[in-house]
């Protein structure tokens, strides 16, 4: 494959993961931003930890259909689509109990990035007791389930191993950008049998580590309804980015079934998923002025750095996974389907060519 080929195809599963899983618009419902940094970096944390996670238990998924590796010089190329449902329990959080400091105040449930579309409980942003600013938490995409689609390559090697790799080059979708690496191993255990030739089953030992990078765009601007006072900054605050970086762990022992045409496979291991986001460019945050009297005005003392943020990790989780599913196998066209149970379940299905 060329690699402008290579770059439409990325392009293509991207566009359909980010259209899929949020609209652009949804990134720029980040009044939350308007307080401290620290308080900011709470909210961001808990409203995109179920994102991270779903994409996460996503990239641990479709590594697999079968358990039997390819022989020397064998090959597939298989596309495949994971939806990782987000629990009930993840889709909202009570915001009085996140850690947030006295200068960003609120009760009530909102909704997570994978909760329902409701405008979330009030917040008011507060400076030595008064009040400055008072804004509702963002609303949900409606989404329990985060679709991710994926593609690799399978490679026959030496000593009953296969080497799987994903790659999706840096590809620009809207303003923001995404791109992917992935490397897998599977080595036969099976052939260590004697007679494993004859036997109809295959077990093999599996290791895959993904890891999904890429940027979008915020924009918080000063309320328009409030006065500014810049010296320093323009009214206007361009390149304001959320940078993420979402890996994937999973190591598992894999068993396939094979009979003619149909192939039976399951997997049962430990997975593990992090992520961490960095806040990028300037962002107004409206401040109490003196003078000539008091007022809540937008100038220079109130333009947070992203930088001030740091990094911020998500709330990662790992554990153990299962999964079992279906492969069809027509000439050299494989169709496969599977279910993984785990922290956050994750349904999957592709389509590939699969040699040798």
């Amino acid at each position: 494959m060329s690699n402008k080929s290579m770059k439409r195809s990325g392009l293509l599963m991207i566009s359909l993961f980010c259209i899929s899983l949020v609209s652009f618009s949804q990134f720029k419902d980040v009044d939350f931003l308007r307080s401290t940094p620290t308080d900011g970096a709470k909210y961001l944390q808990a409203y995109f930890s179920p994102w991270a996670n779903s994409v996460g238990s996503g990239l641990n998924g479709g590594w697999y259909n079968t358990a039997k590796p390819h022989k020397f010089g064998g090959f597939d190329i298989t596309t495949n689509f994971s939806v990782a449902m987000v629990p009930t329990s993840d889709q909202t959080f009570d915001v009085s109990k996140i850690g947030l400091s006295s200068s960003l105040t609120g009760t009530g449930i909102a909704s997570t990035i994978a909760g329902p579309k409701t405008t979330g409980p009030l917040m008011t942003f507060n400076h030595a007791g008064t009040p400055i600013a008072s804004f509702n938490s963002p609303k949900g995409t409606g989404l329990n389930f985060i679709p991710v689609p994926m593609a690799q390559v399978g490679l026959g090697l030496p000593l009953g191993t296969e080497v799987k790799l994903r790659f999706i080059p840096k590809v620009s979708v809207g303003d923001g950008n995404v791109s992917l690496l992935g490397f897998g191993l599977v080595h036969s255990l099976v052939q260590y049998l004697p007679g494993s030739k004859l036997l109809p089953f295959d077990v093999s030992l599996f290791g895959g580590y993904t890891k999904l990078q890429g940027n979008i765009p915020l924009s918080l601007q000063p309320d328009p309804a409030v006065a500014q006072n810049y010296s320093t900054y323009s009214s206007v605050f361009p390149k304001q980015n959320l940078s993420f970086n979402v890996s994937a762990f999973n190591v598992s022992l894999i068993a396939s079934l094979n009979l003619p045409v149909v192939t039976l496979y399951g997997g049962i291991g430990y997975c593990k998923t992090q992520a961490e986001i960095k806040v990028q460019g300037n962002f107004p945050t409206p401040v109490l002025a003196t003078s000539p009297t008091v007022h809540v005005e937008y100038n220079d003392s109130g333009v947070v750095s992203g930088t001030k943020f740091g990094t911020l990790d998500m709330k990662d989780y790992s554990g153990l996974r299962a999964n079992i599913g279906l492969r069809i196998k027509l000439a050299v066209i494989t169709i496969h389907a599977d279910y993984t149970k785990a922290l956050y379940d994750v349904y999957s299905a592709g389509l590939g060519i699969s040699f040798r």
